[in-house]
């Protein structure tokens, strides 16, 4: 069972982005429980919605269950927040156990992506499913894209992963058993072709960042001119 923390809106124009607070999180609960994932999801891109620069959140995965552990993850994590917090962002805050995420949440979340939402609703669904849910500083606005990945996350069919067993670690180059052995599911083209052996080439300072399709762990690569193969990643 998995327990998801939802987190959004933590940055300002110049400062880290929320993926990089999430690693902190990350840190902070897994003295505690075991966290072993990190995803990013892209939210609707509009006038209407302030945001720093792409309007992703990120929702960190944590190998537990029960109300108890979301009570002590919620307070880790706010924990990590506040004493993070920059002036002049709306940071949310949302923890839910994966049974709580029901279909009206899922929903919620792939409206975020197409739609200009208010706080009313995530603060609506969160009371009426018992979800963990606060905004910890300026507009508040965060809890919308907060709850919103829970709702992406538990799908296993939104976003790319930004933690992911050791892939972190890997940068340059790879090869398919190592992507295979840390986690990645699945190597494909955009063509459909599957690849299953050769040389993984990165661009520079990235590492692999696989997308989470279908309930599969899949990074998607480009053909080279020399035959091997450049990952890339989907927003």
């Amino acid at each position: 069972m998995t327990i998801y923390i939802g987190i959004d809106d933590t940055d300002i124009p110049g400062s880290r982005g929320t993926g990089r607070l999430a690693h902190d999180v990350v840190k902070a609960v897994t003295d505690t429980y075991p966290a072993y994932a990190i995803t990013r999801h892209q939210l609707f891109l509009h006038t209407d919605i302030p945001y720093t620069s792409h309007n992703s959140n990120a929702v960190v995965h944590v190998d537990a269950s029960g109300k108890e552990a979301c009570t002590e993850i919620f307070k880790i994590a706010k924990e990590v927040l506040l004493d993070q917090f920059l002036e002049g962002s709306d940071p949310g805050l949302a923890v839910a156990d994966a049974e709580q995420i029901l279909p009206p949440l899922v929903v919620m979340g792939q409206d975020a992506k197409i739609k200009v939402l208010t706080q009313e609703l995530p603060r609506t669904l969160a009371r009426n499913l018992g979800i963990a849910l606060e905004g910890l500083g300026g507009t508040e606005d965060g809890v919308i894209g907060a709850m919103a990945g829970l709702g992406l996350a538990v799908t296993s069919d939104d976003g790319r992963y930004l933690l992911r067993g050791s892939l972190r670690t890997i940068r340059n180059e790879t090869d398919v058993e190592t992507l295979r052995t840390n986690g990645v599911d699945a190597i494909y083209l955009p063509d459909g072709r599957e690849v299953t052996s050769g040389t993984i080439k990165l661009r520079e300072n990235q590492y692999p960042k696989p997308s989470a399709v279908a309930g599969r762990t899949v990074l998607f690569v480009e053909e080279t001119e020399t035959g091997d193969y450049l990952a890339y990643m989907r927003r």
